[in-house]
């Protein structure tokens, strides 16, 4: 998540985030010398800090915060090691690592700023097409059971040990040791699954949905349901599902909307429109911990609030620190703020995409609710990164413009 946790309207109409499980460190890959931009749907460009808009007035602790953790994942790999294959402009550990050792003269938001801006250059990332979307997503709260009782009957569901996940397919192991894809919701709450603790039956959806959360027992412990893995299926939108049923208008098309619709319709009814979505969440249970952090995101630190954000790995490496601009109504309207890839979603698609986390409980979801809109993404990389993509880019420029030679 990943998974990406996701907001309330956005959430349901555009999004399906799941909170990915920690991400094993793979073996360290050789950095190339210059980034290979031609391949990527995307234009990395360097650009000075005064064209970022809000940052003299952004509040930059919690995404420090975030990239301390990032840092802490970092130091833990050889400088050899590939932050992404799929986005080498973003360099190796090595290349991060001398910048997040020097992040630990910082002392007050002042000093912040100044750090940053002698260690990291901007880098502002725009897709090809101009689209851009950025949502909130947050960690709900939710009663559960240890043992069905009314209305907590739906079991939080635990990865059944038939699933299987290699090179991004999910399988189901048959007993006769054959493998098919795997079933879709319908057919696994119909056969049953492995349940981990219960809770009304809207909210172990919308717990799927969101991709973690924490259970509220009666004697007062909390618990966190954590991301553990999905069936494979894609993601399906059940707000259009019911919009285009004629069962809610677009105004309903929200958690709240969509959970007052199910309590007052009949339950199959309610089934049958979560059942229209294909994809089904499996969860691990943990002890609450810190309640003041997030759950872990698909890099594997807890997410920060309003400093963790989720994006497509297909083009961003986990880790790395970004400036974004979008509307927030839930944060006072246009909104700029320093935050950390450190999350993915399922509909999470494309280079100038984003998911804010906003932290855990209804408050923090209301203002998650409020996000979704256009933005503007720049990454902050170590200098020496800004430079080679600067070269690069230099590079591919007089490449184009030089005189072709015709073979006399």
């Amino acid at each position: 998540m990943r998974l990406p946790v996701l907001l309330f309207s956005a959430l349901f109409v555009l999004s399906g985030c799941e909170t990915a499980s920690p991400v094993a460190a793979a073996p360290p890959v050789i950095p190339r010398t210059s980034p290979d931009l031609n391949a990527w749907d995307i234009r990395p460009k360097p650009v000075a800090y005064d064209v970022l808009p809000g940052w003299d007035r952004a509040n930059l602790s919690p995404g420090l915060s975030a990239l301390r953790r990032s840092c802490a994942i970092f130091e833990q790999r050889g400088p050899g090691h590939l932050l992404s294959a799929r986005a080498p402009w973003a360099g190796s550990a090595g290349d991060w690592q001398p910048a997040c050792a020097a992040l630990d003269v910082i002392g007050d938001e002042s000093s912040a700023r100044a750090v940053i801006q002698a260690l990291f250059t901007p880098v502002e990332i725009v897709s090809q097409d101009g689209a851009s979307r950025f949502t909130g997503y947050f960690e709900p709260t939710f009663e559960a059971r240890l043992r069905p009782e009314y209305p907590y009957t739906e079991p939080v569901p635990g990865k059944p040990d038939d699933l299987i996940s290699t090179s991004g397919q999910v399988w189901q192991t048959l007993p006769s040791g054959e493998r098919r894809s795997y079933p879709i919701r319908a057919e696994i709450t119909e056969s049953g699954v492995r349940p981990l603790a219960y809770a009304h039956p809207a909210d172990v959806f919308f717990l799927q949905i969101q991709g973690s959360g924490r259970l509220i027992l009666p004697d007062g412990r909390t618990l966190r349901a954590a991301y553990a893995a999905h069936n494979g299926r894609p993601f399906v939108s059940t707000a259009n599902w019911l919009i285009n049923k004629g069962w809610i208008s677009r105004g309903e098309a929200s958690m709240t909307g969509i959970r007052a619709w199910m309590d007052r319709t009949t339950p199959a009814r309610a089934r049958e429109a979560m059942n229209a979505n294909p994809r089904f969440v499996f969860f691990t249970i943990e002890p609450e911990g810190d309640p003041n952090l997030g759950p872990k995101g698909s890099l594997g630190v807890p997410l920060t609030p309003l400093g963790s954000i989720a994006v497509d790995e297909d083009f961003h490496p986990l880790g790395v620190p970004m400036f974004i601009q979008t509307i927030a109504p839930g944060l006072g309207g246009t909104w700029s703020g320093l935050v950390v890839a450190q999350d993915t979603g399922g509909a999470i698609k494309g280079p100038v995409r984003g998911d804010i986390y906003f932290g855990t409980g209804d408050a923090a979801g209301a203002a998650a609710d409020t996000v979704n809109a256009p933005g503007r993404i720049w990454v902050l990389l170590p200098r020496v990164l800004a430079e080679r993509i600067r070269v690069s880019r230099e590079t591919s420029t007089a490449d184009m413009l030089a005189p072709v030679r015709v073979a006399p």
